[in-house]
Formats: C-alpha cells, sequence, structure tokens
C-alpha cells in the first residue's frame, strides 16, 4: 500500500475526505430549511454549467462537472483530517 512521509495509508485519507465532503454537504442540503442553521447550506457553485456534447456520429458523449462548496462540507472535510490524524 502507498504510505506518507508519517507511515499513514494515503487512501484513508482519501476516503476521510470524501466521505467528509459528501457527509458535509448532505448536512448542508438538511440545514438549509433550518433557520438557525442555514448559514451551514452558504456557498459557492462553480463548473460547467451547460454539458459539452460531441457528437460523433455514431455516438455522444456528454462532458459535465459542477462543484458545490459549502461551510458544511468545509467543516466535513477539517473534521476528516483531524480524525486522520488522530488514527
Amino acid at each position: 500500500m502507498a504510505r506518507g512521509i508519517s507511515g499513514k495509508n494515503n487512501w484513508a485519507l482519501f476516503l476521510l475526505l470524501l466521505a467528509g465532503i459528501v457527509l458535509g454537504g448532505f448536512i448542508g442540503n438538511l440545514a438549509a430549511g433550518v433557520s438557525g442553521l442555514s448559514w451551514l447550506a452558504y456557498g459557492q457553485s462553480f463548473g460547467l454549467t451547460s454539458p459539452i456534447v460531441l457528437d460523433l456520429g455514431i455516438m455522444v458523449l456528454t462532458f459535465g462537472l459542477t462543484i458545490n462548496i459549502t461551510i458544511a462540507s468545509i467543516i466535513g472535510v477539517l473534521l476528516a483530517i483531524i480524525i486522520y490524524r488522530l488514527i
């Protein structure tokens, strides 16, 4: 397995970061309707607003990517890093 400088597994960090982003985004979406917690859903979305379509005649490829960063997802990433350092 690939290990970093400190001897920890880099895949564990990647999976924890991914889980932090997903759970943070989920909590941000849930908190959007609550008046006291609506600040967790505050964020910025960037990427391709409309997908790019490549028509090759026999095959059509569609490319698109949008990233939505919220306060809750940033908190999730920070918690994932803290958990990784504690393991």
